[in-house]
């Protein structure tokens, strides 16, 4: 196998996880008798928790000699939080499991991306090809594991994602390729927290990832409650994953046909990010609306450009602007705060606003998605030169 087909594997281990706990998990915390609000304590925990998890894994996992290697213990870590939360019983015992194996599965992306924009530099392939097979893997677990639980109890949900967990641990020992960490071995501890606290003090790289991640946050209303708001239309549960899987396959179609085309013609990561904010403004204000039906499938193609966009204009401008022996903290940090702290943040006062405003809780993610347009717009001279 090519570096870039194993790493295409990868990405279909790790987002058939997500591809079914991120759907599935609160219908699994349901079933053992859990409120709402106590699930959104349990969700919610990991992503706030990331903030301060993300970069402390990041720092770890730069001190090993090969990056394939904390990946794989990363991934049994993630084996045994989720395993465990199907063992245990009560509130508390759940909530650790949880955090464990949510952790360990939030931190896996980054250190992934930066593995596999490593490889794609060397080997001269997209990044995007083998990215995009983990969106496909997405979609299908999330179809497959809805079929599935027809016929299935939802114990089923932890036993996939824990059964998921442990090949990718096994993979990444035995199937990634042997890249190093650093050229010159892995630095010492101190070093690597000097490499950290420089990227958190650049303001330039913290602007770049405030304007990633605000794009990114302001999907949190969507993600939370567009299910709710499209049933009360009178859209049904069968059209809402229809449309949730029409707004991924587009955004496929931008990593696999788009992407390859716009580096070839010389289009920058900034041209790409400020697309995806100006997207994010138009998606979030029409969606404020309450749109009919016939509107919601071309606002939900603007995915492509909120999330894919957004996402892989992000991992090269962090890739542009963090030092080479800091990539693995910059791609972790921006994770943090786009997958972490931000739509934590966001997914926490969307409750409220549904609550109070309906779908007019959309405004503030287009608020968010300005804010974001407007940190961008500076960056364009410093990632030219």
């Amino acid at each position: 196998m090519t570096a870039a087909q194993r790493m295409a594997l990868q990405y279909v281990l790790l987002f058939a996880a997500s591809g079914v706990s991120l759907p599935f998990a609160s219908l699994w915390f349901r079933s053992q008798g859990l409120s709402g609000a106590e699930i959104g304590v349990l969700l919610a925990a990991p992503m706030l928790g990331r903030v301060v998890t993300g970069p402390l894994l990041a720092v770890w996992a730069d001190g090993f000699r090969l990056r394939r290697t904390p990946i794989a213990i990363l991934g049994l870590t993630m084996a045994a939080g989720y395993g465990g939360a199907g063992l245990v019983e009560g509130f508390a015992g759940w909530a650790v499991c949880w955090f464990v194996g949510a952790t360990a599965a939030a931190a896996l992306i980054p250190l992934s991306d930066v593995l596999t924009l490593r490889l794609a530099s060397r080997d001269a392939f997209n990044f995007s090809l083998p990215r995009g097979c983990g969106s496909a893997a997405f979609v299908l677990a999330n179809v497959g594991m809805g079929a599935l639980l027809l016929r299935a109890p939802t114990d089923v949900v932890v036993i996939w994602i824990t059964g998921v967990a442990l090949a990718i641990g096994l993979f990444a020992a035995l199937g990634l390729p042997r890249e190093a960490v650093c050229d010159a071995g892995p630095a010492r501890g101190l070093d690597r927290f000097r490499g950290l606290g420089r990227l958190v003090v650049d303001p330039v790289f913290m602007t770049a990832i405030f304007a990633i991640g605000a794009v990114q946050g302001a999907h949190a209303f969507q993600y939370g409650f567009s299910a709710l708001l499209w049933k009360a239309q009178g859209i049904s549960e069968a059209v809402t994953g229809q449309l949730w899987a029409f707004g991924v396959a587009v955004e496929i179609a931008l990593m696999w046909v788009f992407e390859p085309w716009r580096r070839r013609v010389g289009i920058g990561p900034w041209a790409l990010l400020v697309t995806g904010c100006v997207a994010a403004v138009v998606r979030w204000s029409a969606m404020a609306f309450a749109p009919p039906l016939w509107l919601l499938w071309p606002l939900q193609a603007l995915h492509a450009l909120t999330f894919a966009a957004t996402f892989l204009a992000g991992v090269q401008i962090v890739e542009r602007l963090a030092p080479r022996d800091s990539q693995t903290a910059g791609q972790t940090l921006s994770s943090a705060l786009s997958a972490g702290l931000l739509i934590g943040l966001a997914t926490a006062a969307s409750g409220p606003l549904y609550d109070r405003f309906g779908a007019g809780g959309y405004w503030a993610m287009a608020g968010m998605a300005v804010a974001g347009l407007i940190a961008a717009l500076p960056l364009r001279t410093r990632l030219s030169a």
